[in-house]
């Protein structure tokens, strides 16, 4: 990347400062352009999900591996919760999406609890051989009595597709039929899963993040405090493809002893650990043992740590200058906070990162675990919160004695709680994904790079005022 009439800018930047100056290219399609990360992660999308407790879960590590990103399940979740959520994960389909299961017999009720934990927002009512008989809708259940059984209410009009059928073919049964779904089954009849026809024309889209084996992947965290190199050990057992070592303050003695505990024990996957914003810190971690590094101090949407000590970086210069020492040494840095549009990904890149981290964005879609709310006004939100907040380090500390938790309550950088309304036209963390990469996708014709490598080499970055930045965006009324 370089800097546009090469002027150097005398002061740090945000992704708002800067934009990119298209060039010319010989790419052809937007679908030529390969998004593979070259970290190692396995990657085929460039986007990570922050390890945060109201964002990262079992549906949404599925859901992005599938797409060919991946997912950190937090440090603060117990071993034996993160070992059953890997299985879970590297057991589901790469095409299929996990479906609601129901029986004939439960309520109504039952169903309204469970159809907003899926984007497909539909339940498949099976009988005793685990065959499809029915499918519910919210449109089935509306204003029917809580306690009626499934069986009353039930569409029994079903499409049934091969679970093996090849996903165009399948969208195409899906779109001759007008059917907006359909359950998939095996060759004895049982339930495999359920495919809509935009996962279906998603399927032929992106490539699955998968390991040797086939399963799709996901990342765990650890802390820096209590038994690191135990608590890594058990991950690395459990069969996370990624292992990230993390704390707010990644440039400190502990993190570089962290670093090298987890690193002698000869991890056969990528070392993450952060987070920090100078190159100093990269040295550091490097020379530790870290592979990646996690750029990032105070630009996410829950932490306040830069209001409440003034510490932290503008998050492009930082990326800039932490993707450039990461770079002598053969490594990769993520770029970790303050993503608010797609452009920002494409900026994060263009700096060189070799994956983006996505936390708050992400927490107002049916795939993040928190149960789905409704305001005055009837708008959907999910809770979000920051994993330096109060209510964070009272989950983290929960075994911790009465005194040593009220003290650590006492310090927090980051928001307990936050609305995190659902895009009505993009509720699910799928549909931004698909805005998200088809940005990234064009910024990478504009600058004529055909790879993640090649536009941080091409990028050429302006740098803008305020009215700069307002200029570029839409306007979505008149202005009359």
């Amino acid at each position: 990347m370089r800097f546009l009439n090469d002027i150097q800018p005398s002061y740090d930047l945000t992704y708002d400062d800067v934009f990119m100056v298209p060039s010319r290219s010989a790419v052809g399609s937007r679908q030529d352009v390969d998004l593979g990360s070259p970290d190692g992660t396995g990657t085929t999308i460039p986007l990570v999900v922050a390890n945060m407790t109201a964002i990262a879960g079992r549906r949404m590590a599925e859901t992005v591996a599938r797409r060919g990103g991946l997912v950190v399940i937090p440090q603060d979740i117990p071993i034996e919760v993160v070992t059953e959520v890997v299985s879970w994960v590297k057991s589901r389909h790469h095409v299929l999406d996990t479906p609601i299961v129901l029986a004939p017999h439960q309520t109504v009720a039952d169903a309204l609890a469970l159809l907003p934990k899926r984007a497909h927002n539909a339940g498949v009512v099976v009988d005793e051989g685990h065959r499809p008989v029915g499918v519910v809708t919210d449109a089935d259940l509306s204003g029917v009595d809580r306690f009626t059984q499934l069986e009353e209410v039930m569409s029994k009009d079903l499409l049934l597709i091969d679970a093996d059928l090849d996903p165009g073919r399948a969208f195409d049964t899906l779109d001759a039929a007008n059917r907006r779904y359909a359950p998939a089954v095996d060759a004895e009849g049982r339930l495999a899963g359920i495919l809509t026809r935009k996962g279906a024309l998603r399927a032929t889209l992106y490539t699955p993040a998968t390991d040797v084996n086939g399963g799709l992947r996901i990342a765990a965290a650890v802390g820096i405090n209590g038994d690191v190199a135990g608590k890594a050990a058990q991950l690395l057992a459990a069969g996370v493809d990624t292992l990230v070592i993390d704390t707010a303050h990644g440039h400190q003695e502990s993190m570089i002893s962290a670093v090298k505990l987890v690193r002698d024990l000869d991890p056969r996957v990528p070392l993450v650990a952060g987070n920090i914003v100078s190159a100093e810190g990269v040295r550091d971690l490097v020379e530790a043992g870290a592979d990646i590094v996690k750029v990032g101090v105070g630009p996410g949407a829950m932490c306040t740590t830069r209001m409440m000590t003034g510490v932290g970086r503008p998050q492009f210069s930082a990326v800039l200058e932490c993707a450039a020492e990461a770079r002598r040494h053969g490594k990769h840095v993520w770029a970790d906070g303050g993503i608010r549009h797609p452009r920002d990904v494409a900026m994060a890149l263009a700096a060189g990162a070799s994956n983006v981290m996505i936390g708050s964005w992400f927490a107002g879609t049916y795939e993040s675990p928190g149960d789905l709310q409704q305001d005055a006004d009837g708008r959907l939100y999910k809770e979000s919160f920051g994993m330096a907040s109060a209510r964070a380090v009272r989950n983290r500390t929960s075994e911790e004695s009465s005194y040593d938790r009220a003290r650590k309550a006492l310090f927090e950088e980051g928001i307990s709680t936050s609305r995190m309304f659902l895009d009505p036209t993009r509720p699910g963390v799928e549909d931004l994904i698909d805005s998200i990469i088809a940005g990234v996708r064009s910024s990478c014709t504009y600058a004529g790079a055909g790879s993640l490598e090649e536009l941080a080499e091409k990028a050429i970055v302006g740098i803008q005022s305020a009215a700069g930045y307002a200029e570029g965006k839409p306007l979505h009324a008149s202005w009359v």
